[in-house]
């Protein structure tokens, strides 16, 4: 999968999803469910670093982690889900220069094959145009920023008329700047369509409506992992307490010396 292969999935009305993954494990699981996408988010500081927000996670540990995905992949390179990589809080706010040296960091020494980032103010259009000149595939975040927290908090975004004309027209402009697709994040569904309608490029909610050109969720959301889930992203599966009960299980059969009771016995070599 290549960034421009999601226009033509959009073209053909073929909906896109989207999942975020962290490491190898989580990576395999998301390319065996089929996703189109996978998303190293920088939701990986708070699903595995164990922060309160987004904007701890640093270069480095958003590379090491896009190089563990990476190694999840199984698929011939050709058939793969695309690869992008979040850039993480104060790596392309700091000027052109450091943001092309950033996503052209995790380019060459990861698989990941775009990038994203979040909002449309002027400086951050400014970057947007210099790295897809540099040939970085970008793709856009518009809505709820998470790396704009102590802004804008975790509410909806653009309830009112004024801000809604200006998240058109900011989505408007990242099409324009050469992003090859948009997230966008807890909106009203209505202006969520609005946005897809008026855009050639993929646009991709969450906490979005089904408007959209596809969804994007974050994995561990999904499979009921997270301590608290956000209020668009409703758990498939209660894998918190599931697996808690299963290891509980374990440690307790551990204890007392008693054979497992549940599940199909594993083989196990002798040591």
């Amino acid at each position: 999968m290549r960034p421009s292969d999601l226009t033509s999935l959009k073209q053909k009305g073929q909906p896109i999803a989207v999942l975020t993954a962290w490491d190898s494990l989580s990576a395999a699981l998301a390319e065996a469910a089929g996703a189109d996408v996978l998303l190293v988010g920088d939701s990986l500081a708070m699903v595995a670093l164990g922060h309160a927000t987004t904007l701890p996670v640093t270069l480095d540990q958003m590379l090491h982690h896009t190089q563990a995905v990476a190694r999840g992949l199984t698929s011939m390179p050709a058939d793969q889900p695309l690869l992008v990589c979040d850039l993480p809080f104060l790596s392309y706010q700091c000027g052109e220069d450091r943001a092309v040296a950033a996503a052209g960091r995790l380019l060459k020494e990861s698989s990941a094959a775009g990038v994203k980032l979040e909002g449309a103010e002027p400086e951050v259009i400014a970057v947007i145009d210099r790295l897809v000149r540099m040939g970085i595939p970008v793709m856009g975040h518009l809505g709820l920023t998470p790396q704009a927290v102590h802004r804008l908090g975790y509410r909806r975004q653009a309830t009112d008329a004024i801000s809604q004309e200006r998240l058109i027209d900011q989505a408007r402009s990242l099409e324009r700047n050469g992003c090859f697709s948009l997230v966008l994040e807890h909106v009203p569904a209505k202006l969520a369509s609005r946005v897809q309608q008026a855009l050639t490029i993929p646009v991709i909610g969450i906490g979005a409506g089904d408007g959209c050109d596809g969804q994007v969720r974050v994995t561990a959301d999904l499979l009921g992992l997270t301590p608290k889930q956000p209020p668009f992203s409703q758990a498939l599966v209660d894998g918190r307490q599931l697996f808690i009960e299963a290891l509980k299980g374990w440690v307790s059969q551990t204890r007392n010396h008693t054979p497992p009771t549940t599940g199909s016995p594993r083989s196990t070599p002798d040591c």
